[in-house]
């Protein structure tokens, strides 16, 4: 009792009872605010106050949690958006470069098109001048022919007249004859040899219209010849160097060509029989060059798609230093021998790592030994790993193309300074790096 009187003296104390007082026209009326009401509404307004603020607080972070999640989606969406375009420009840049290549080959098979259709042309009009040189040959044959029995019939009439008159005709009427005749024959023998010097003309045109056209004929099998020898040419060339580069580099370029135009749609296709009509070159040796280049073009093409999936490149393209082999050596860290699977290339903190051929991420993180690391699984069974890294740019599903960039050098992990330690696997085997980098340095 004693201290529940304290406590309403103590709460008098801080809530004082107040009255208030309302004044109307016809009488003023107070309302009396006991210490007990005055603190249950101060209780009530300050419980109100706190939980204003406590929602509030709760709005604010929700709010600041979804934008930043949908700020995430967003960047996330953009560097998605800015990965598929930068695949989609690599890819165009191939179809464009098998596309360019296409319409080489078509043009120089136009070409070859127009020069066997002049040819051809050539070879109709000399046709047609030996037939007209035949025609005339015979129509003067037939002249003459007819000349000759037109005498023998003259002749075979006066032997008659002769024998029934004695003389054949009068001297008047022979003299008129005998004119008459040599007024024919004159006029025959003129005409006839005006007709002999006109074929005689047309005869040396036509044949020099014929050689002409043998001679061009002769150059268009040439120049013929020598499109399809620079074709060729220009398929070795660039077949050449690629298989040289998986020879070197110890891979099996026909399996693995073979499973690229096996896996891969809408590359290579049939090769179909192309056919020409010319004299310049049989018509089987035609189609067979033409069928040797469409298939070195899509060996070409395989190549080019096989380079890619294959670890030729060098990961580090600024200014290194290599600081150790594949193979054994003592470990610099503790001692003794041991197998070094990779090679090291030191260069300055923070020099650009790059990816030396497509493939999947399948690791970037931490690892014990590695530090920061990335493994790329790449075609064919051929993994590759980038070890001691400072700064990862990858993350682990991400595809990356050739040449991009995956971290920056660094020391992490088990080293003994900057450097990047770079190991090529193949079906789980560690091979040395270095047998690909050389056999692509020249051809990439």
């Amino acid at each position: 009792m004693a201290g529940h009187t304290r406590f309403s003296k103590r709460l008098e104390g801080i809530f004082p009872e107040k009255r208030l007082f309302l004044k109307s026209d016809d009488a003023t009326r107070f309302v009396r605010l006991s210490s007990g009401t005055q603190a249950a509404m101060a209780v009530g307004g300050a419980a109100l106050l706190t939980w204003t603020a406590f929602a509030s607080a709760m709005v604010l972070i929700t709010s600041l949690g979804a934008g930043e999640a949908r700020d995430q989606a967003a960047r996330d969406q953009q560097m998605y958006a800015e990965r598929l375009n930068a695949l989609s420009l690599e890819r165009d840049a191939r179809a464009e470069e098998a596309r360019a290549a296409q319409e080489r080959f078509t043009l120089a098979l136009d070409q070859v098109s127009r020069m066997q259709s002049q040819l051809l042309a050539s070879e109709e009009r000399r046709s047609e001048l030996e037939t007209g040189v035949a025609v005339v040959q015979s129509t003067l044959r037939t002249a003459m022919e007819e000349r000759d029995a037109a005498r023998a019939a003259e002749a075979e009439a006066t032997r008659e007249l002769a024998a029934l008159t004695g003389t054949g005709t009068t001297e008047a009427a022979q003299m008129r004859d005998l004119e008459q005749t040599l007024a024919f024959l004159t006029d025959a023998l003129t005409g006839t040899a005006a007709e002999r010097d006109g074929l005689q003309g047309a005869h040396g045109a036509a044949t020099a219209e014929i050689e002409e056209l043998l001679l061009s004929q002769q150059l268009t099998a040439e120049r013929n010849n020598r499109v399809f020898e620079l074709l060729e040419d220009a398929v070795t060339v660039s077949v050449a160097p690629l298989e040289r580069m998986f020879e070197e580099a110890g891979v099996p370029a026909d399996r693995i060509l073979e499973e690229i135009r096996r896996n891969s749609s809408g590359q290579g296709g049939p090769l179909v029989p192309m056919s020409f009509s010319t004299r310049s070159l049989p018509q089987d040796e035609l189609s067979y060059r033409t069928e040797q280049i469409l298939a070195g073009l899509d060996r070409l093409n395989l190549h080019r798609m096989a380079v890619d999936q294959l670890p030729f490149a060098m990961p580090v393209k600024s200014a290194f230093r290599f600081t150790s082999p594949f193979g054994y050596r003592r470990d610099p860290k503790g001692g003794g021998t041991r197998m070094h699977k990779g090679t090291d290339f030191a260069a300055s903190l923070g020099t650009p790592i790059y990816s030396t051929a497509e493939g999947v991420v399948v690791k970037a993180g931490w690892n014990r030994g590695f530090g920061r690391m990335v493994k790329i699984r790449h075609a064919f069974g051929y993994e590759t790993v980038y070890a001691h890294m400072s700064k990862l740019r990858v993350k682990e599903g991400q595809r990356v193309s050739r040449g991009e960039r995956i971290g920056d050098m660094g020391s992490t992990g088990r080293s003994t300074g900057v450097h990047l330690h770079y190991e090529v696997h193949q079906s789980g085997k560690p091979v040395n790096p270095m047998s690909f980098i050389k056999a692509g340095k020249n051809v990439l």
